[in-house]
């Protein structure tokens, strides 16, 4: 399982339109490619399906919500606090995203994505705001990732697409190259 992790950090108290913007561009991202969308520390009260409901109604971004609603009907949609220590184990191995991994803690899309087919889960966390994810996540995270290579800058919900694209395709090739019936957004 892969999970694309939205990290809040706007504003804890309060939701802003950036909140709903990002929420929506990377439901579109996850429910093609077959990946589960958290949500970190956004200040969001209710269950999943009632929470993307309320999303979807102020929102015209992937059919109006309609893959964030397709998420949280087949349990593919989460709402996480701030970990006090540490993510829920469930969603697997926290993977900071990242144009500058340290080295000693540094995994590769293609990494992620034999890892993946061989079983193992992994909850991407991609920080929201200007400055990314915050440095205790960066302790917390078992590995950092960067997803262009080459320690590229990319814009938020570039980074959601780019992060999302590269992984189910280097799982799409992995698949192909051992012989195994390939479909889109069965991962």
């Amino acid at each position: 399982m892969i999970t694309i992790a939205l990290y809040n950090t706007y504003d804890p108290k309060r939701l802003h339109e950036a909140h709903v913007r990002a929420i929506a561009r990377a439901a579109p991202i996850a429910y093609a490619y077959g990946f589960h969308l958290a949500l970190v520390g956004f200040p969001l009260e209710g269950k999943p399906l009632e929470i993307a409901e309320d999303i979807s109604e102020h929102t015209t971004i992937g059919e109006g919500g309609r893959y964030l609603l397709e998420l949280a009907k087949s349990n593919k949609f989460h709402i996480l606090e701030f970990p006090k220590r540490g993510f829920p184990p469930q969603f697997g191995v926290p993977v900071a995203t990242t144009r500058k991994p340290l080295p000693e803690k540094e995994i590769t899309p293609l990494d992620v994505a034999r890892e993946a087919l061989s079983g193992k889960s992994f909850l991407l966390l991609i920080g929201l705001g200007r400055h990314g994810l915050p440095g205790e996540i960066f302790k917390i995270a078992r590995y950092h990732m960067d997803v262009t290579g080459g320690r590229v800058s990319l814009e938020t919900c570039t980074a959601i697409g780019a992060i999302g694209a590269r992984i189910a395709t280097y799982m799409e090739a992995l698949k192909w190259k051992s012989g195994k019936k390939t479909s889109r957004g069965s991962f």
